[in-house]
């Protein structure tokens, strides 16, 4: 049996950019992509903190050190410069390799920079974020 299991995110990042016009994805800043495992083009969860909306589209990558968040196309009707939101990516992996997965998980500050040291997710109530 093969499980999907959630394999990397950014969390909380500050969307900087909505741009209608484009055709579609997430422009992210290539150093948050490399410190989160994803690849351009891969398929990204974006979770609205601040408006709860939920959608699917793929990352392209932003200048390094911008702290680009960029929503493209339509989904920029769903998340406006200012918004926070989660951005997660999944994998599909072997019975045998879920026993031990651990997801990356990258906090960032208010300019969508990585807040290093902190990598571990807290369940539930017992986060609490700043």
């Amino acid at each position: 049996m093969r499980r999907i299991l959630f394999k990397s995110k950014i969390h909380r990042a500050t969307v900087t950019q909505a741009d209608l016009d484009y055709e579609g994805s997430v422009t992210i800043d290539r150093d948050l992509l490399k410190a989160a495992d994803i690849l351009p083009f891969e398929k990204v969860a974006v979770w609205n903190v601040t408006r709860g909306t939920r959608l699917e589209t793929y990352a392209l990558e932003g200048e390094s050190g911008s702290g680009v968040i960029c929503i493209n196309g339509a989904a920029a009707h769903l998340n406006q410069p200012g918004d926070l939101v989660i951005l997660a990516t999944f994998a599909e992996v072997e019975e045998a390799e879920a026993a031990h997965w651990k997801p990356t998980v990258v906090f960032v500050d208010g300019k969508n920079r990585a807040v290093p040291g902190v990598t571990e997710e807290i369940p539930g109530p017992a986060r609490r974020i700043a």
